[in-house]
């Protein structure tokens, strides 16, 4: 393990990324900022926790996602989520598709998986696409595939039906993939 002025350094320096991912989720700066404090207060109190069997930012980020699950539970006992607009973007959905059904564009080739994701600017721009989703089908998308809940309780947490859930997960790998092969994969061809 490193030596404490050292940790802070390294921890200060991610703590602009581990915001904008709390952000991403939760949508609010207070508990965003809230929930990257507690992730590091939880490294600065007890460093030797960390074994060093993966990276410092990952073990820091895996942290985070325990103390965003926290926050999304609170929170949702407090408020409901806006209504989307689900006319605008049963249009968008429609504009990918031709009457038949097929898609418009065939998705660009994303090339080797494993290498596009150690690229730092994927990421980037992955962020990005997700600010640009409507905020409950982001809130949906991160819950599913980064926090990994399950259906059930993010079904629970929203008040949403199995079906809603796997329209919202639809409709945000559409728009995701649609601003990835505009923004990154485009690009790269």
């Amino acid at each position: 393990m490193t030596s404490l002025p050292d940790l802070h350094q390294q921890l200060e320096s991610m703590r602009p990324a581990l915001f904008r991912f709390a952000m991403l989720q939760l949508r609010n700066e207070a508990q965003a900022e809230d929930a990257v404090q507690e992730a590091l207060l939880a490294i600065i109190e007890k460093p030797e926790s960390f074994a060093g069997l993966s990276s410092l930012r990952t073990y820091v980020t895996g942290i985070l996602k325990y103390k965003i699950i926290d926050c999304l539970r609170a929170a949702g006992k407090e408020k409901q989520l806006p209504i989307e607009d689900e006319e605008s973007e049963a249009d968008l959905i429609d504009s990918l598709f031709k009457k038949n059904g097929h898609t418009i564009e065939n998705a660009h080739a994303w090339g080797e998986p494993d290498a596009t994701l150690s690229q730092k600017d994927f990421f980037r721009i992955l962020e990005i696409c997700l600010e640009k989703l409507p905020a409950k089908t982001a809130r949906v998308f991160m819950m599913r595939e980064w926090l990994e809940l399950e259906t059930e309780e993010i079904c629970k947490e929203l008040d949403l039906t199995t079906s809603n859930l796997w329209v919202l997960l639809y409709r945000a790998r559409l728009r995701l993939r649609e601003c990835l092969d505009l923004n990154w994969f485009a690009t790269r061809v």
